[in-house]
């Protein structure tokens, strides 16, 4: 019995299988009566009837089936060297290995390819730091910003060069006033 408890369920599967069984054997039969009108169909070899001609082919195949049961029950002696000249006559000759070194060979050069980079970069082999993504995204803005830093030291400087433009005005200003007063 089932324990899924369902309902109905278990008689369910058993019709479903006993359907099933009764589909299959339906197929047999319908194949049986295939196969009987293609041997019908077929002209008689040698004057023979259809029947004796079928039971003649069925014998054949019996016989073809036991001769290669009996190729496989041939005994073949690969590591065992008998006493017996009967058995002698059975043992398989020992196999020589086929030559592979130059199947090898054109393996291994095929495998081996030439090498593309001929020195090594100490920079790519050493692991890189943790943070190096960050370093890599921000690089750009810091091009940016050390372009603007740049302006800025140089109107630093101008600021500057022109203040000190003014004080030196102012400081030979001075001088030639003093010097026009001594005269």
């Amino acid at each position: 019995r089932c324990r899924c408890r369902r309902a109905g369920h278990c008689g369910k599967m058993e019709r479903s299988v006993g359907s099933l069984q009764e589909q299959a054997l339906k197929r047999k039969e319908r194949l049986k009566a295939l196969r009987s009108k293609q041997l019908q169909g077929r002209e008689p070899e040698d004057g023979e009837p259809g029947s004796k001609r079928a039971l003649g082919e069925r014998e054949e195949q019996q016989q073809q089936q036991e001769e290669e049961e009996e190729k496989h029950r041939e005994l073949k002696l690969r590591n065992y060297t008998p006493e017996d000249e009967e058995l002698r006559e059975r043992q398989v000759p020992k196999a020589k290995p086929a030559s592979v070194e130059e199947k090898v060979k054109d393996q291994l050069e095929a495998a081996n390819p030439e090498p593309v980079i001929e020195e090594v970069d100490l920079a790519n082999l050493a692991p890189r730091k943790p943070d190096w993504d960050l370093k890599r995204d921000v690089a750009k803005k810091l091009e940016k910003l050390e372009k603007r830093t740049q302006r800025a030291i140089a109107e630093l400087i101008r600021e500057r060069l022109k203040g000190s433009e003014e004080e030196l005005a102012e400081v030979v200003g001075a001088v030639q006033e003093g010097d026009a007063d001594s005269d």
